[in-house]
């Protein structure tokens, strides 16, 4: 179904507001890492969003079940490709890669979604897009790399790691693009994360771990954290991206990951009081040129009259 202008901004409009809750995420994750193993978080924040999700799809009274044989397979892929993997390959990245390392990498996903849109539903990989994607990532170094001590490390096992989740997210959500066709986006996300959630929690089962009282209750806080984690910024935030998909397509929708990092070093200002500096406003206003070309319709040429 043709997207007109009016639908393509609103859905815009309502990825920046998903991707400051990502941002924000970004600090609550990292303070709940002083007291959740990052496996063991991954689990609880999952379960949570998949409370979350089946207490939405109650009220909106769009759960169906009757697929065919191949949708179920094509969204057990995506749920391991996108939950299962990404969460698994990301936790471990991170413990062995630098903050700035990761925030980099990640800042790789627009341009991983917009070749995956490229291979596998032919999206036209213009070289406005192409000139969003690179002005983009530029803005996340200038923003990542200003931060007071950051520094690149060498690459090792951990960013491939990273790279690896990057990747796994991205051929996710070209699964998404093609599955939003035939599903519906939160009946689709509704699934996928409860398929990937019982992966993580068989993952935590099998491995080793001291899951104990002490460790799921740590006390109040944590688990103010979690919730928010779990319900805004996993499952609502992922119904808005799944939604954004099917709307305006993979590649598009991919460019708003851009602000995740720009929001995560405002909210790190606001709640931290780390400074900002010039290069901040350098990167933010890199990162707003970017992600306005690479979702910017080109513009129709029209035929030249013999």
């Amino acid at each position: 179904m043709p997207v007109n202008d009016r639908q393509s901004l609103a859905v815009q409009a309502v990825l920046i507001g998903a991707m400051a809750l990502w941002g924000l995420n970004l600090t609550s994750v990292k303070w709940l890492t002083a007291w959740f193993e990052p496996t063991m978080l991954a689990c609880v924040r999952m379960l949570v969003a998949c409370i979350a999700l089946t207490a939405i799809v109650v009220v909106k009274r769009c759960a169906r079940m009757r697929f065919t044989v191949r949708q179920w397979a094509a969204m057990g892929l995506c749920a391991v490709f996108m939950v299962y993997a990404n969460q698994v390959l990301f936790a471990q990245g991170l413990q062995r890669s630098t903050a700035t390392n990761a925030a980099l990498v990640m800042a790789l996903s627009p341009l991983a979604s917009a070749l995956l849109a490229a291979l596998l539903f032919r999206e036209p990989l213009t070289l406005q897009r192409g000139c969003g994607v690179l002005l983009g990532f530029a803005g996340v170094a200038a923003v990542v790399l200003s931060h007071p001590g950051s520094g690149l490390s060498s690459a090792g096992v951990g960013d491939l790691l990273i790279i690896c989740s990057v990747v796994s997210f991205a051929a996710g959500g070209a699964l998404v693009q093609r599955l939003a066709r035939q599903i519906h986006p939160l009946t689709l996300c509704w699934i996928t994360y409860c398929i990937g959630t019982v992966l993580l929690v068989v993952h935590l089962a099998l491995g080793p771990s001291d899951v104990t009282v002490a460790t799921l209750f740590p006390g109040w806080w944590p688990w103010v954290l979690v919730l928010f984690s779990g319900i805004f910024a996993t499952a609502l935030c992922n119904v808005i991206w799944n939604q954004a998909i099917a709307t305006i397509g993979v590649a598009r929708t991919a460019v708003f990951l851009y602000w995740v990092p720009v929001f995560g070093v405002l909210f790190a200002a606001l709640l931290l009081g780390e400074q900002l500096t010039l290069w901040h406003l350098v990167g933010f206003a890199a990162v707003m040129g970017g992600t306005w070309l690479g979702t910017r319709r080109p513009v129709a040429v029209a035929p030249a009259v013999p």
